[in-house]
Protein backbone atom coordinates (compact mmCIF):
# COMPACT_ATOMS: atom_id res chain seq x y z
CA UNK A 1 0.00 0.00 0.00
CA UNK A 2 1.18 3.67 -0.83
CA UNK A 3 -0.24 6.21 1.22
CA UNK A 4 0.53 9.58 1.38
CA UNK A 5 2.67 9.05 4.98
CA UNK A 6 4.76 6.39 2.92
CA UNK A 7 5.47 9.66 0.11
CA UNK A 8 5.69 11.91 3.20
CA UNK A 9 8.56 9.33 4.31
CA UNK A 10 10.62 9.25 0.96
CA UNK A 11 10.31 12.99 0.61
CA UNK A 12 7.81 13.15 -2.56
CA UNK A 13 5.53 15.71 -1.06
CA UNK A 14 6.53 18.28 1.31
CA UNK A 15 5.34 18.01 5.15
CA UNK A 16 6.42 20.13 8.23
CA UNK A 17 8.58 17.60 10.29
CA UNK A 18 9.60 18.21 13.42
CA UNK A 19 11.65 14.97 14.39
CA UNK A 20 13.22 11.80 12.61
CA UNK A 21 14.87 9.52 13.57
CA UNK A 22 15.30 5.64 11.95
CA UNK A 23 12.55 4.63 13.06
CA UNK A 24 9.58 7.42 13.21
CA UNK A 25 9.05 10.96 11.80
CA UNK A 26 6.69 13.52 13.28
CA UNK A 27 5.35 16.50 11.22
CA UNK A 28 2.37 19.26 11.97
CA UNK A 29 -0.82 17.98 10.43
CA UNK A 30 -1.84 19.72 7.72
CA UNK A 31 -5.46 20.41 8.72
CA UNK A 32 -4.88 20.82 12.81
CA UNK A 33 -7.10 20.79 15.26
CA UNK A 34 -5.37 23.21 17.21
CA UNK A 35 -1.77 24.48 15.43
CA UNK A 36 1.03 22.57 16.62
CA UNK A 37 -1.09 19.27 15.67
CA UNK A 38 1.44 16.82 15.46
CA UNK A 39 1.75 13.31 13.65
CA UNK A 40 3.43 10.23 14.73
CA UNK A 41 4.56 7.63 12.07
CA UNK A 42 6.24 5.26 11.98
CA UNK A 43 9.15 4.85 8.74
CA UNK A 44 7.93 0.89 8.61
CA UNK A 45 3.88 1.22 6.84
CA UNK A 46 2.42 -0.71 9.99
CA UNK A 47 -1.50 -0.65 9.36
CA UNK A 48 -2.66 0.43 12.92
CA UNK A 49 -1.67 -0.71 16.46
CA UNK A 50 -3.15 -4.50 15.65
CA UNK A 51 0.03 -4.55 12.93
CA UNK A 52 2.39 -2.80 15.15
CA UNK A 53 5.84 -4.15 16.25
CA UNK A 54 5.55 -3.31 20.37
CA UNK A 55 8.66 -1.80 20.53
CA UNK A 56 8.25 0.89 17.94
CA UNK A 57 4.75 1.81 19.78
CA UNK A 58 6.55 2.32 22.79
CA UNK A 59 8.48 4.51 20.67
CA UNK A 60 6.24 6.21 19.89
CA UNK A 61 4.29 6.78 22.93
CA UNK A 62 7.62 8.11 24.35
CA UNK A 63 8.54 10.49 21.34
CA UNK A 64 4.93 11.58 22.07
CA UNK A 65 5.28 12.60 25.85
CA UNK A 66 8.17 14.08 25.04
CA UNK A 67 6.18 16.45 21.86
CA UNK A 68 3.77 17.41 24.26
CA UNK A 69 6.34 18.83 26.67
CA UNK A 70 7.59 21.00 23.50
CA UNK A 71 4.26 21.36 22.89
CA UNK A 72 3.45 22.73 26.50
CA UNK A 73 6.34 25.12 26.23
CA UNK A 74 6.77 26.30 22.49
CA UNK A 75 2.90 26.93 21.81
CA UNK A 76 1.76 27.49 25.45
CA UNK A 77 -0.46 24.23 25.52
CA UNK A 78 -2.56 23.75 28.61
CA UNK A 79 -2.80 20.15 27.75
CA UNK A 80 -2.87 17.49 25.03
CA UNK A 81 -4.75 14.89 23.39
CA UNK A 82 -3.18 11.65 22.08
CA UNK A 83 -5.84 10.15 19.52
CA UNK A 84 -5.22 7.38 17.49
CA UNK A 85 -7.69 6.02 14.98
CA UNK A 86 -7.04 2.36 14.51
CA UNK A 87 -9.73 0.34 11.92
CA UNK A 88 -12.08 2.25 9.57
CA UNK A 89 -14.71 1.51 12.04
CA UNK A 90 -13.02 3.53 14.46
CA UNK A 91 -12.78 6.67 12.10
CA UNK A 92 -9.11 5.69 10.37
CA UNK A 93 -8.53 6.98 6.61
CA UNK A 94 -5.12 6.34 6.36
CA UNK A 95 -4.19 2.91 7.15
CA UNK A 96 -0.64 3.95 8.22
CA UNK A 97 -0.02 3.61 11.69
CA UNK A 98 -0.08 7.68 13.26
CA UNK A 99 -0.69 9.06 16.67
CA UNK A 100 -1.98 12.87 16.89
CA UNK A 101 -0.72 14.99 19.08
CA UNK A 102 -3.26 17.66 19.86
CA UNK A 103 -2.08 20.79 21.79
CA UNK A 104 -5.33 22.01 23.93
CA UNK A 105 -5.52 25.36 25.47
CA UNK A 106 -9.50 25.55 26.76
CA UNK A 107 -11.42 22.92 28.66
CA UNK A 108 -14.20 23.56 26.43
CA UNK A 109 -13.02 23.16 23.44
CA UNK A 110 -14.48 20.33 21.25
CA UNK A 111 -13.29 17.39 20.92
CA UNK A 112 -16.24 15.47 18.28
CA UNK A 113 -16.48 17.05 15.58
CA UNK A 114 -13.74 19.75 15.95
CA UNK A 115 -13.56 23.14 13.37
CA UNK A 116 -10.39 22.58 12.24
CA UNK A 117 -8.02 25.64 12.48
CA UNK A 118 -5.48 26.86 9.23
CA UNK A 119 -2.18 28.24 9.21
CA UNK A 120 -1.45 31.78 7.62
CA UNK A 121 1.13 31.28 4.46
CA UNK A 122 4.80 30.65 6.30
CA UNK A 123 3.13 29.96 9.49
CA UNK A 124 3.04 26.12 9.44
CA UNK A 125 7.16 26.40 8.47
CA UNK A 126 8.01 28.56 11.09
CA UNK A 127 6.08 26.78 13.69
CA UNK A 128 7.44 23.18 12.34
CA UNK A 129 11.05 25.00 12.45
CA UNK A 130 10.52 26.12 16.52
CA UNK A 131 9.20 23.01 17.35
CA UNK A 132 12.07 20.93 15.55
CA UNK A 133 14.52 23.70 17.50
CA UNK A 134 12.95 22.85 21.23
CA UNK A 135 12.48 19.03 20.29
CA UNK A 136 16.12 18.13 19.19
CA UNK A 137 17.92 20.29 22.06
CA UNK A 138 21.20 19.16 23.58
Amino acid sequence: MNTIFQKIIAREIPANIIYEDERVLAFLDNSPIRKGHTLIIPKHPYVDIFDIEPDTFAHIAKLAQKIAQTLKETVGARGVNLHMNNGSEAGQDVFHAHLHVIPRFERNEAFENPEHETYEEGEATHLAEMLYKNLNKA
